[in-house]
């Protein structure tokens, strides 16, 4: 009996770092939107039977990391321009709800993981850890949305977390350059703000600060597509 007991603990051990492996490598690109998924591997990997691999599919399928069809291999889920102006229109919706409500019901002990990822985060930034920005952002934002205490907000900004976190790793991935530490450094800077305004229940500093940080990364990307002193050719 203790045996099986264990046994089974360690299954769920397994499976739960399958599934933070799975979601951090989606979030960071190292699996591209699209890529095929093999079970086999994945179970070899983590000393895991096929069963528990796809349980755990089929559950970060309905969280949107995964797209599963009839008859094919499971796909990490695909990107658009589609899906990219979708994110746009509905982040600023969903993001700000999300600091507002954060703002009023969060507790002291869910402040204090917001501070301790925030540490994290600055702390990819100042080692230049481009995965571990895009992760801890994540985090970072997760943690928000369960402070915000609403079982219907915390599922979409799941959703646009995901595209989000990924929409970052583009922009994060060419070199480092003076510009864009001083837009990381205005992230993080944005993010402590977040922190005091939702520490003193400030809603509308918040929700101000939620539109503020969405608009740095409008921005971010719209110069990574279209970079300062990239001339129009003649025609």
């Amino acid at each position: 009996m203790n045996g099986t007991m264990i046994s089974e603990h360690a299954n769920l051990d397994r499976k739960a770092s399958l599934g933070l492996a799975l979601r951090r490598r989606i979030l960071t690109m190292e699996l591209a939107p699209g890529a095929i998924l093999d079970e086999v591997a994945l179970s070899e990997e983590f000393g895991l039977s096929r069963p528990p691999v796809r349980e755990l599919m089929r559950q970060m399928a309905g969280e949107g990391y995964i797209e599963l069809e009839t008859n094919r291999a499971a796909r990490v889920s695909s990107m658009s321009y589609q899906s990219l102006r979708d994110f746009f229109l509905l982040a600023p919706m969903i993001y700000i709800t999300a600091n507002k409500l954060a703002a009023e019901n969060r507790t002291r002990a869910e402040l204090d993981v917001l501070k301790q990822i925030q540490q994290s985060f600055q702390t990819a930034i100042d080692e230049n850890d481009v995965e571990g920005r895009v992760f801890h952002n994540d985090q970072f934002h997760r943690q928000l949305g369960e402070m915000a205490h609403n079982v219907y907000l915390v599922p979409s900004l799941r959703r646009l977390q995901i595209d989000h976190a990924r929409i970052g790793k583009i922009f994060y991935k060419h070199p480092n350059t003076p510009r864009m530490q001083e837009e990381l450094e205005l992230a993080s800077q944005q993010h402590e703000e977040m922190i005091g305004a939702i520490e003193q229940r400030d809603v509308d500093a918040a929700a101000e600060l939620a539109r503020l940080h969405l608009e740095l990364s409008r921005r971010n990307m719209a110069m990574y597509a279209a970079p300062e002193g990239l001339e129009t050719p003649a025609l």
